[in-house]
């Protein structure tokens, strides 16, 4: 038997641990965070996907008190970044922002070092940029209906520059060609500074680019729009019809950044991460910089935007498979 003083202490030991052991997980969350916090950002710097975080971190640091570190893993089409975060410790410290590569992945290398739909929680999505459909300055055809005509001749009369197999621009590429029904030459480079670079020489006639990174050349006169793949028309573009608008239905794509948290990542953490990052939207700076890049916010739920993004996933498995594309 134990004695009176040691069943007392005991008891007060028992007493104590369960306090304790009952409340850490509460006080752990609601003190969140502590510390730094370290935003993998999928892509080098100076790329639309790190302008973006730049953009937000110091928003979200404010709300959280605490600040926010941008840390730049690029390669594999965002890959490498995503692998590392779906490893780290689902307690909010480690975070991701991606690009709308994250939904084309899954189809386009079937061996991911990660499920892209259960490996993370998505926090928000930051903003919608649509796509472009531009020709050289110089290229006969000035709308949709004529460049369709001019495609329509032969399958090797338009060729359509990308900065790669699989890239956005290619796959705005053939989601157009299955919309229209026509078949064009894809001519793959390596980034999507020369492909742009050639487009604007002549050497190939059309880019599907996104609009924050061509709006310059358009205003300049070096490329032609013929067209917006947003569903409405682009307060920046005003006279450039949407691709629907030119008869052409299915196609309202976008590129876009999306904030992550590795998976199992408590939700009360998720909620105060998900507050920080709207808060964030919400800032003047913010609005102004992405309307300035044709942009449009996104006020959403981490609910609404893992429904964006599997709808995102299912859109790009769509186009990957009846287009056949590949990554060689």
């Amino acid at each position: 038997m134990i004695g009176p003083f040691y069943q007392k202490t005991f008891n007060c030991i028992a007493l104590t641990t369960l306090i304790l052991g009952g409340t850490a997980p509460a006080v752990a969350q609601t003190g969140y965070p502590t510390k730094p916090i370290t935003l993998v950002v999928t892509y080098p710097p100076g790329g639309g996907a790190d302008a973006m975080a730049r953009l937000i971190v110091p928003k979200m640091g404010e709300a959280l008190g605490q600040s926010i570190v941008v840390d730049n893993k690029p390669g594999a089409g965002g890959q490498i970044g995503a692998a590392a975060v779906a490893k780290a410790a689902p307690d909010g410290y480690t975070l991701m922002l991606d690009a709308s590569s994250f939904s084309v992945n899954p189809s386009l290398y079937p061996k991911l070092p990660y499920d892209s739909l259960k490996a993370f929680q998505p926090v928000g999505v930051v903003a919608l940029f649509p796509n472009v459909v531009l020709v050289n300055a110089n290229f006969p055809a000035k709308n949709i209906a004529e460049l369709t005509a001019a495609a329509r001749k032969s399958k090797d009369a338009v060729s359509y520059a990308s900065s790669g197999n699989g890239s956005a621009q290619h796959l705005a590429g053939a989601l157009f060609e299955s919309a229209a029904k026509v078949d064009m030459i894809h001519v793959p480079y390596k980034g999507g500074g020369p492909a742009l670079n050639d487009v604007i020489g002549g050497q190939v006639p059309l880019f599907f680019g996104n609009l924050a990174s061509t709006l310059q050349h358009v205003q300049s006169g070096k490329l032609r729009a013929l067209a917006v793949t947003s569903g409405k028309r682009s307060a920046i573009l005003p006279d450039v019809p949407t691709l629907s608008e030119t008869g052409l239905a299915g196609t309202e794509i976008y590129e876009w950044n999306a904030v992550f948290a590795p998976a199992n990542t408590p939700e009360a953490v998720v909620k105060k991460l998900a507050a920080a990052f709207q808060q964030a939207l919400d800032s003047p700076e913010v609005k102004t910089r992405v309307a300035q890049l044709g942009g449009e916010l996104q006020k959403s739920s981490p609910d609404q935007a893992r429904k964006f993004i599997e709808q995102q996933i299912n859109l790009w498995g769509r186009v990957i498979k009846e287009r056949q594309i590949t990554t060689e």
